[in-house]
């Protein structure tokens, strides 16, 4: 049976003053199954080709704390599935953004994920 879930791109946006962005990642929640997940992927030479200064490191790290986020590590331990990811997805004045908020319906949340991936981010 499907279900309703939610998602947000991750977005890099390198210089803020441009509005140029790259998509960098997804993020998935499905409250019927009990599902909070993102999926990243930093390509560095459309990174560079935007904005050569770009710290990828930094920006790979912040990329891995969303993940960690996800599974509920740190503070997020205390935050429910569907309050995390509303932090998540909230808005903010930084160079790793969350786009709006998009819904569906999926028999199988991981497999969307994926599918969103490979459609939006690589």
């Amino acid at each position: 049976m499907r279900q309703p879930f939610e998602y947000a791109l991750i977005r890099l946006v390198p210089r803020i003053e441009r509005g140029e962005q790259i998509n960098v990642g997804v993020l998935l929640y499905c409250q019927q199954r009990d599902f909070l997940a993102a999926r990243t992927h930093l390509d560095a030479d459309r990174v560079r080709a935007l904005a050569p200064d770009v710290d990828l490191p930094a920006v790979a790290a912040v990329l891995d704390s969303l993940d960690r986020t996800c599974s509920g590590d740190g503070p997020a331990t205390r935050m429910r599935l569907g309050e995390r990811f509303h932090w998540l997805v909230a808005p903010r004045s930084t160079m790793i953004q969350a786009g709006p908020v998009h819904t569906g319906l999926t028999a199988d949340p991981a497999a969307e994920l994926d599918r969103l991936m490979a459609a939006l981010v690589r």
